[in-house]
């Protein structure tokens, strides 16, 4: 039923007033009412009609026509319909006028009166004379009044009172009704009043009801939310309304009643009466309408909250919906069974943590299908669209429950799998072991062969718990997790298995000899344990990648004499203990494989347990209100590229280490393989900075602290974003460790190489975290190249610009610098220390100064300190004097110098010949004067240093070129300020003339020449003409005379031995040596060598027009 059904309305107030076309109202005419020349006294006359009076008025004849008869239909409009129908009685007081106006009163009411008419009664003129005219007059103009009832003209009051009773007539007429005209106004006013607002209440309240029926109900959560809101607001307000309505009724009703309550015996005259019915009338039609609406609005506002609940549902529905699809897909990916005990074990216990994550997944998914349960048994309107959500939800959770099971249930077979197969592993170690172990000498005996034979028949006692019996049935019993891996893996160990037992047979039968009475004794060949397990030139692929049955039995039958005539080698030259220790090493190796594998696997689940419990976390919208707005869209400055490393390390590294698991020795050749995708972590180690300032503003975020007690980690999340940097830090040392039992082994330079590289990356990447805190330099750092070395330094500087007191200050007061050599420039920086905590304690770098590595020469050593060492700058217009911690970081920043100005010098010449288009040939070599080397020999060995380009052989040359440097203001920012001593030089200066290598201190110096004398050697040597002439480092050489071709012919005084060197590789050996000659110097005292450029060098590079400022970059 409608709202519109249960109101109630007045379609006319004809039981309050009868005007049926315009109803008038008492505030309408209050000021016409309000001059009472008409009044309605609520008494009534004989037969129940209604009282008229009209007292005594001067002035009636002036009042308006439109007033008088406003007044007159108004009074007849307010008693009853039953009592207006008998009619009305008038009684007209004119006891103080005159005739005339008698007669023209009663005209006018005669010609306006608008209601039916009972009896008309005149109080005439009290004057002798008007009361003498009016009866004659009346009598004989009455048939002028048109009147159709009888009007009686009445000389008194107490004849009055024979018509109309007393009690029903006012004072003024000598009655005793109580009447008092103001009041009477003021409560037909108010009557009237709350008549009308009834009215309007049942009129506003029809129209919200139609309004509320006829809304269309939201399709989200925050319309609904909003609409029932508003309608709830609009009710309040109407319920307000309504109670300022009663409470006006009831104060006019108590108003009307007010004399019966103060006074039981007073009666209330008819128009009381009706007014008090007309009121309790009112007020009963309100309390009905009120109550319709109230239903109605039950019914609406909890249609509205099962609609807010629907709506709650489905968006919940969608969330939870997603949730678990993203639950299913990650479930997905539990598809591995494992390779190993241990792999299986931490598939289970990662595959726990996801249940135990998932829980709250779906014990939310649940409660919803609950509450979806609940709106379908409290019948619900939309029950169609709640049921099939709730069904696809207990759906989505039975399946989850069912295929984590189903996993858990093969993960555990394949456990028990691999726990047999390790077990008949382990078996066979034991049993090769034990093989390997016995004594031979004691074997030779009758007694010791029989206790030999008694061990092993004791040992294979113990295979019937250990070892594989059927391999059908193993076959069939784990079908249904094995995959061609997997199966490859169990056809290796019984293979291993039975190689083993074969072994254990040869064994027997040679001591069952053995223990037989011989004439002799048999000395039995122990075999190499691991001879049958790994050999060292298997590939480490084959562990999981095994090829067919006959191509593995065919390798281990390769392995199996391989390792015997290995076996018998060793123990005829060196007997058994040397077999005990190559098993100690292996041993020992191993041990290393497994802690490098066990580890790796913790770290990788490490890596996923923070992706998946914290960055993963922060894209979860149920986890979005715990997140402050300053940490939305951190993540990848939080995280960095962790999730990139995770699966550099999940899908390839781990996987690759896996299959070197028997063959530790050849580790190495995983690690350079992957070598390059190391280059990830320096990525990860320049944004730690960011991270972890990022941390210390957040670390107290719910968030976090949420995660962290989901995890259950006792450690938080700032712990578990160094684990990258403790990681790529912790293979340097296990390499070392590897390398250190492996030193004999095929592997040994793999893992040498690998250990280098790590330490190179290790370099870099701490390289790398020094220059990204550079300040104040204004160009790219990326184009000067690779960053090569960076380190601390005191520096002096010794420039020919330049004032002389800031000369002389620049040069006894050294400046701590910190410098980095980058591939195409040197730069100059300041260290500051920082204030803060963490990485924010780490030193920033205040630019100061570089130096274009085009126009740079080095003097390797410095007079009276083995430290120093110079860098000077435009043919020593600026020098730098560099003093090092130590002389071996002095060497090492030599060392490097040298090979970048080496590597500009041969790209010169390279570029060079290329634009010319010549090509060096092979001189002849001296003739008679060699006496050691042959000629064939040397020419061979010519060839082949000028087609491998030798670099080596050029590091003897100074290797700065003359290049055409950039005008000033060009190249490099701030190239030419000089560090702090001197802020007013120039910018990069040209120079046309190549730079000139120098031992002194003067400034220019002649071409590099070798002369003859003796040299100490500062490296070694292997690569003479002759193949017995070899020098090493600390020898002292004589030269003794140049040959043709660039060759000169040196005896090594230490051993005795002569022979020919070409001078390129002579200027290596001597370059640093201490005891050597001047090569260019004019000073004959000094003892530093420098690098520069060769004179044809600069020839070919100045007639090419060719300059390393030009390849800047």
């Amino acid at each position: 039923m409608t709202l519109q059904c249960k109101f109630f309305f007045f379609s006319s107030t004809d039981e309050i007033m009868h005007q049926d076309i315009i109803p008038l109202y008492a505030a309408d005419i209050q000021d016409q009412l309000k001059k009472r020349f008409a009044y309605l006294s609520g008494g009534r006359g004989g037969d129940g009609c209604p009282v008229i009076t009209f007292p005594d008025y001067p002035a009636f004849s002036e009042i308006p026509e439109k007033e008088f008869q406003n007044v007159l239909t108004y009074l007849t409009s307010i008693p009853s319909l039953r009592d207006a129908g008998i009619g009305f009685i008038l009684v007209i007081d004119r006891r103080q006028d005159k005739w005339t106006s008698v007669k023209a009163s009663i005209l006018r009411i005669a010609a306006s009166f608008p209601g039916n008419l009972q009896l008309v009664l005149v109080l005439r003129p009290t004057g002798f004379f008007h009361r003498a005219l009016s009866d004659i007059a009346f009598k004989f103009n009455k048939d002028e009044f048109k009147m159709k009832v009888p009007i009686i003209m009445l000389g008194s009051v107490s004849e009055l009172q024979g018509y109309i009773d007393k009690t029903q007539l006012t004072e003024d007429l000598g009655g005793t009704l109580d009447y008092c005209h103001n009041r009477w106004l003021s409560r037909r006013t108010a009557i009237e009043g709350f008549a009308q607002k009834v009215k309007q209440t049942a009129q506003i309240l029809q129209s919200f009801g139609t309004e509320l029926a006829e809304t269309e109900l939201p399709n989200d959560v925050q319309s609904t939310s909003s609409l029932l809101a508003t309608h709830t607001e609009k009710k309040d307000k109407m319920k307000e309304d309504i109670r300022l309505a009663v409470e006006q009724g009831d104060d006019i009703l108590g108003s009307i009643t007010k004399p019966v309550t103060e006074n039981p015996d007073y009666k209330l005259n008819q128009d009381q009466l009706d007014n008090q019915t007309t009121v309790e009338r009112l007020l009963a039609q309100l309390h009905e309408t009120e109550t319709a609406f109230d239903e109605f609005w039950i019914k609406h506002q909890q249609k509205l909250e099962q609609c807010l609940c629907l709506r709650n549902f489905e968006q919940n529905f969608r969330e939870v919906k997603a949730a678990l699809d993203i639950v299913s897909e990650r479930l997905s990916a539990f598809r591995d069974v494992g390779n190993s005990c241990s792999h299986v074990e931490h598939i289970l216990k990662d595959l726990a943590n996801f249940e135990e994550k998932s829980c709250e997944t779906i014990a939310k998914a649940r409660m919803l299908a609950s509450e979806g349960d609940a709106f379908i048994q409290s019948n619900h309107y939309a029950v169609d669209s709640i049921i099939p959500k709730c069904s696809e939800l207990l759906h989505l959770c039975d399946a989850f429950t069912t295929e984590i099971e189903q996993r858990r249930n093969l993960l555990n077979k394949s456990l028990e799998l691999h726990g047999l197969l390790e077990k008949s592993m382990k078996w066979c170690d034991e049993g090769i072991y034990l093989l390997a172990s016995q004594p031979v000498d004691k074997c030779q005996s009758q007694d010791g062969a029989e206790s030999a034979l008694q061990e092993i028949e004791k040992f294979l006692d113990t295979g019937a718990g250990n070892k594989i019996k059927e391999l059908n049935k193993i076959y069939r019993e784990y079908a249904h997790i094995l995959n061609e891996d997997l199966k490859e893996h169990v056809q290796k160990v019984f293979q291993k298995q039975e190689s083993m037992e074969e072994m254990f047979q040869k064994r027997q039968v040679s001591l069952k000899k053995l223990a037989a009475k011989q004439t002799r004794p048999v000395q039995p060949v122990a075999p190499r344990p691991e001879a049958f397990v790994k050999s060292p030139c298997t590939s480490p692929g084959l562990q999981r990648e095994y090829g067919s049955n006959s191509e593995s039995n065919a390798l281990r039958r390769v392995n199996c004499r391989r390792g015997k005539s290995e076996m018998t080698e060793l123990h005829q030259s060196r007997g058994g203990s040397t077999m005990d220790d190559e098993e100690n090493l292996a041993v020992l190796r191993q041990h290393v494989m497994n802690e490098l594998i066990e580890t790796e696997r913790a770290y990788v689940e490490e890596l996923l347990c923070v992706l998946e419990g914290y960055a993963a976390e922060m894209d979860n919208p149920l986890m979005a209100h715990l997140i402050s707005p300053e940490l939305q869209n951190k993540k990848d400055i939080l995280f960095g590229n962790m999730e990139e490393i995770y699966h550099f390390h999940n899908r390839i590294f781990l996987r690759e280490l896996e299959n070197y698991v028997d063959y530790p020795e050849l580790v190495g050749r995983c690690f350079l393989d992957q070598m390059e995708d190391f280059q990830i972590y320096e990525k990860y180690c320049q944004n730690k900075p960011r991270s972890e300032s990022l941390w210390r503003q957040f670390s107290d975020s719910v968030f976090f602290q949420e995660c962290q007690r989901k995890l259950d980690h006792k450690l938080s999340l700032d712990s578990y974003l160094l684990k990258p940097v403790q990681r790529i830090t912790k293979y340097q040392l296990l390499l070392k460790e590897m390398l250190k039992y492996s030193k004999n082994c095929e592997g040994a330079e793999d893992l040498q190489e690998a250990l280098t590289s790590i330490l190179g990356i290790l370099k870099a990447v701490n390289d790398s975290m020094h220059q990204i805190a550079i300040t104040g330099y204004d160009g790219n750092l990326n184009e000067l190249g690779k960053l090569l070395m960076q380190g601390s330094f005191n520096v002096w500087t010794d420039h020919k610009k330049g004032h002389s007191k800031v000369k002389d200050l620049a040069r006894f007061k050294p400046m701590q610098r910190h410098l980095f050599l980058h591939e195409k420039a040197v730069l100059f920086c300041k260290k500051r220390e920082e204030n803060g905590e963490g990485y924010e304690k780490a030193p920033s770098y205040s630019y100061k100064h570089s130096l274009n590595m085009a126009a740079v020469g080095i003097t390797e050593n410095v007079k009276g300190d083995a430290k120093k060492f110079e860098i000077w700058y435009n043919a020593r217009e600026e020098v730098y004097i560099i003093q090092a911690p130590t002389p071996e970081v002095k060497a090492t920043w030599v060392n490097e110098i040298r090979k970048v100005l080496t590597s500009q010098l041969q790209a010169c010449r390279e570029a060079s010949q290329h634009r010319t288009l010549e090509h060096t040939q092979s001189l002849p070599l001296p003739g008679s004067s060699c006496t050691s080397p042959s000629q064939n020999h040397i020419r061979n060995t010519k060839k082949m240093e000028e087609r491998k380009v030798d670099l080596t052989s050029l590091e003897g040359y100074g290797t700065t070129v003359a290049p055409k440097y950039p005008e000033k203001g060009k190249g490099w920012a701030k190239t030419s300020h000089s560090l702090d001593a001197s802020e007013e030089n120039d910018g990069w200066s040209s120079a046309e003339d190549p730079l000139n290598s120098s031992d002194a201190e003067e400034e220019g110096g002649g071409e590099m020449k070798l002369t003859p004398g003796k040299y100490t050697v500062v490296t070694d040597y292997e690569k003479g003409v002759s193949e017995e002439f070899t020098v090493k480092s600390g020898d002292v050489v004589q030269l003794i005379r140049e040959g043709e071709d660039g060759l000169w012919y040196i005896k090594n005084l230490s051993t005795g031995r002569e022979g020919w060197i070409p001078a390129n590789n002579l200027l290596m050996l001597i370059g640093n040596s201490k005891s050597a000659q001047s090569l260019s110097s004019s000073e004959s005292g000094t003892a530093s060598s420098t690098l520069s450029t060769s004179s044809s060098c600069s020839d070919s590079c100045n007639a090419s027009s060719t300059s390393f400022s030009d390849i800047k970059g």
